[in-house]
């Protein structure tokens, strides 16, 4: 089997599981309505019953999320604001969108989240609240608590990411120190009925930590965010104001989130959609259909995307060997998410620097392909949801001058992979559910 048709099924492996994930289908398949009664696993609301439907909403799913809205309840919606990352639209009808940045969260984000808050101090308790939740939807809400400036929240965001924070411990903080996660959107809502649809980004599908959990009672304390801050030695990183608002909050002096026993949610449903398990089946369904035997790694992956990589091209090489755990052809897939410790000045993301690292240790290796991609088609702050690599990669790129390991201690993978065509481009795929990443064997 050619290494161009090993990377074109690990693209068509790829794209369906992105398919199974697609927003508007998840929403559909979850938000169903037989006449005025609109029913959510289990859940059912007369819509009779409410003065207005509200639709608010926040992530790089959220436009296409509030799509699916639209088409299950259609012009009863009075209207509606989602903030979304620049270039992740859809087209709506009765709620508008506003563009805003991703991860760091920018003035643009800082004026949706106030237009949302608008809204909802216009409601009432005959009033319905859907809101659309994904992936990036903590940075796209971004009104920070007390006299913290969005721009002492950016560079703690920041901070936090280039530390190698997991994605529970960044929403931890970005919870206690905003006027709006951590359950404050739900207490915002209250006293009206609220519905939160959510397209899962986080291991193990934890509510409280998907978009920093606007809509769910918090179970992070000001105590857990000193500790986060201290792990990774932050103190001196992070802005005072910040450092003064937690001391605060664990003194006492500042009101925590609000916990699973306040009566906003009574009034509200949290439902996932869909999530990363929901990719990696069809992926595999998609790989047994063209032949491999396949082995689900698992959806929980997580950890240094370096040592990651290693693991999974350990398994490969197995599998080359002696033909264990999965005999070829073969097909790995795993999903969850890595952490990049930012150690250079390039240009990358965490699945191209997957695969960088997995290209190093295949090198020479015949017949083995390794792609991982972001399923929001967007990988770090590059236009590449990831990247390709083979046992010929390292043996190409060297030929061009370039040097994988310089590249990758420089977390320059992007320009590794760039002149050698061997990015994995999506564009904006309108959802988000972690990562998805394919090995072949034949």
């Amino acid at each position: 089997m050619s290494l161009e048709k090993l990377k074109s099924d690990a693209r068509a492996i790829f794209d369906a599981g992105l398919k199974a994930v697609d927003p508007i289908n998840a929403v559909k398949r979850q938000l169903k309505r037989d006449n005025n009664i609109l029913e959510l696993q289990g859940q059912k609301y007369n819509l009779t019953e409410y003065e207005n439907i509200y639709v608010i909403g926040m992530g790089k799913a959220a436009a296409s999320m509030a799509q699916g809205v639209e088409e299950v309840i259609g012009d009863e919606i009075t209207s509606g604001v989602i903030n979304v990352k620049y270039g992740h639209t859809a087209p709506l009808r009765a709620i508008k969108i506003k563009e805003a940045g991703h991860p760091v969260p920018d003035e643009a984000g800082l004026i949706g989240t106030k237009e949302i808050i608008d809204l909802l101090k216009g409601t009432g308790e005959n009033d319905l609240v859907i809101c659309v939740i994904s992936g990036g939807g903590s940075a796209l809400l971004p009104l920070p608590a007390g006299n913290i400036k969005l721009e002492e929240k950016q560079a703690v965001t920041q901070s936090l990411l280039d530390c190698g924070a997991t994605i529970h411990e960044i929403n931890a903080i970005r919870k206690q120190i905003s006027a709006v996660k951590g359950g404050r959107l739900a207490k915002l809502a209250y006293p009206s009925t609220l519905i939160s649809l959510i397209l899962s980004d986080v291991i193990g599908d934890d509510l409280d930590v998907i978009a920093s959990g606007p809509t769910v009672p918090d179970t992070h304390t000001f105590h857990d965010c000193r500790g986060i801050i201290d792990k990774y030695k932050l103190r001196n990183k992070v802005p005072e104001s910040i450092i003064a608002y937690v001391e605060k909050g664990c003194s006492g002096e500042v009101e925590d989130t609000p916990k699973s026993e306040d009566p906003a949610f009574k009034r509200t449903q949290n439902a996932i959609v869909a999530s990363n398990i929901l990719a990696i089946l069809a992926a595999k369904k998609k790989a047994e259909e063209l032949g491999y035997n396949t082995l689900i790694l698992s959806t929980f992956i997580h950890g240094e995307t370096e040592e990651v990589a290693k693991v999974h091209t350990a398994i490969a090489k197995e599998i080359t060997s002696s033909g264990n755990p999965v005999k070829k052809p073969a097909c790995l897939i795993s999903g969850g998410e890595t952490t990049v410790t930012i150690e250079g000045g390039g240009y990358g993301g965490r699945n191209q620097e997957f695969v960088l690292a997995a290209a190093l240790d295949i090198d020479g290796l015949n017949n083995v392909v390794v792609l991982s991609g972001g399923t929001d088609g967007t990988d770090g702050p590059t236009d590449a949801a990831g990247a390709f690599a083979d046992g010929t990669t390292i043996q190409r790129a060297s030929q061009l001058g370039l040097d994988g390991y310089e590249l990758l201690c420089d977390n320059d993978s992007y320009n590794f992979f760039k002149p050698l065509s061997d990015l994995l481009i999506t564009g904006p795929t309108n959802t988000n559910v972690m990562d998805l990443r394919v090995l072949l064997i034949s």
